[in-house]
């Protein structure tokens, strides 16, 4: 355990026969818990930066999936309904009714999919870097741009991340990249009925253009609020944690959202009229 983690401890959970491992800090009273959701064939790992700066608000929860990091791996790659039931037996497993949860990447679309089919169990929803959809296909397409932000992360993101992607197998992301491009995020963020931030860098080669984000946005439902840091890539909960971790407490505090100077990253809320 590193020195930062003290305070954190570690449990396994068992998710249909398989052994999952989880992170869970120290709680806090008697705030709602805070479930970080990771990405693509990556543990949660990337995730603690910005975790670890929010256990001063919530007890914080940052679970390897099945298949995932330290987590024992299913026959086949789940799909992301089934990811989705992962979270909420985790939930179940650690006995926490409703939580925030806060995805990265294909965990945003866990996210999504949890907060459709359990919203009793979600109280918010922050959705960092949203991957998926036809932005990212075709495969080829797809290798472009993660080479891309490969060069545009914090260096030392490529230690936590390669071990994970070499683990998790190139099989497997086959196997899962199909249903990441097909799972329908724009249409689920439509109908998304819990308050939700979205949260996106300025330099993330994985999310379409800034004209398709406004014309996202202006669609969007009014309990969506949309927040660009510039100069953050795509694994924003490693690169700028100070950052993120501003913009959620403000806007889990119902505060003002404003850049915080203290930290790398200028963070601004999008402000697009909507249809």
């Amino acid at each position: 355990m590193k020195a930062d983690d003290l305070g954190w401890r570690h449990r396994h959970v068992d998710i249909d026969g398989l052994r999952a491992f989880v992170r869970v800090s120290t709680g806090v009273g008697k705030a709602t818990p805070i479930v970080h959701v990771h990405g693509f064939g990556i543990s949660g790992s990337y995730l603690m930066p910005t975790a670890r700066l929010l256990t001063d608000r919530a007890l914080n929860v940052v679970p390897d999936l099945p298949g995932y990091g330290r987590s024992q791996k299913p026959a086949r790659p789940l799909d992301i309904p089934h990811l989705a039931d992962a979270v909420v037996t985790v939930l179940d497993a650690l006995e926490i009714e409703q939580a925030v949860l806060v995805g990265n990447s294909m965990g945003c679309s866990i996210s999504v999919e949890l907060a459709d089919r359990h919203t009793d169990r979600v109280e918010r929803v922050v959705l960092v870097a949203p991957a998926g959809g036809q932005n990212n296909v075709p495969l080829r397409r797809a290798v472009r741009q993660l080479a891309m932000d490969g060069m545009r992360e914090n260096p030392r993101m490529a230690r936590v991340a390669v071990p994970d992607y070499v683990r998790f197998g190139p099989i497997n992301t086959l196997r899962l990249f199909t249903e990441m491009t097909q799972f329908p995020s724009l249409e689920r963020l439509l109908e998304i009925r819990v308050p939700t931030l979205g949260v996106i860098g300025s330099r993330d080669p994985l999310l379409p253009g800034r004209q398709r984000v406004n014309e996202v946005a202006t669609q969007v439902p009014g309990h969506v609020t949309l927040v660009l840091i510039t100069g953050a890539a795509h694994a924003v909960n490693f690169s700028h944690p100070g950052e993120l971790a501003h913009v959620i407490g403000s806007w889990l505090d119902d505060a003002p959202i404003v850049d915080d100077p203290d930290q790398p990253g200028l963070a601004t809320v999008l402000q697009i009229p909507r249809a």
